[in-house]
């Protein structure tokens, strides 16, 4: 079992940052894809960002592409969004997760491909 916590949602001003992290423990040895999530009532989990362990890859939505950074600090099993030039459409509840599964296929984040998830932290930008 993985256990992920969500921290640092809060409320900013459009054009504003704000960081998140996700805190892993457990069995986070097989672990190889970690990604961010987002949702809102009224539409589907959107996968935002994705970091792959092996080979340290990289994946973006094109909504956020140029403005999110995700990032892992292994030492500390710990992931990280970075959000700048937030938008109102930013707004929503941000989820951490990550899957079994092949090191070398993390590929685009899908939802139903993931096993563990954080509990969500809210993320409102007022324009």
């Amino acid at each position: 079992q993985v256990q992920l916590v969500e921290s640092g949602g809060g409320s900013v001003q459009a054009g504003g940052s704000l960081s998140l992290s996700c805190s892993a423990s457990g069995y986070t040895n097989s672990m190889y894809c970690f990604a961010w999530f987002r949702q809102v009532p009224w539409k589907e989990r959107e996968g935002v960002a994705r970091f792959s362990v092996v080979g340290r890859g990289t994946y973006y939505a094109d909504s956020v592409k140029g403005r999110f950074t995700v990032s892992l600090d292994n030492a500390k099993n710990t992931l990280y969004l970075q959000m700048n030039d937030l938008k109102s459409e930013d707004s929503a509840v941000y989820y951490c997760a990550t899957r079994r599964g092949s090191p070398h296929a993390c590929g685009e984040p899908i939802a139903d491909d993931y096993n563990f998830w954080g509990q969500g932290t809210q993320v409102t930008v007022s324009s």
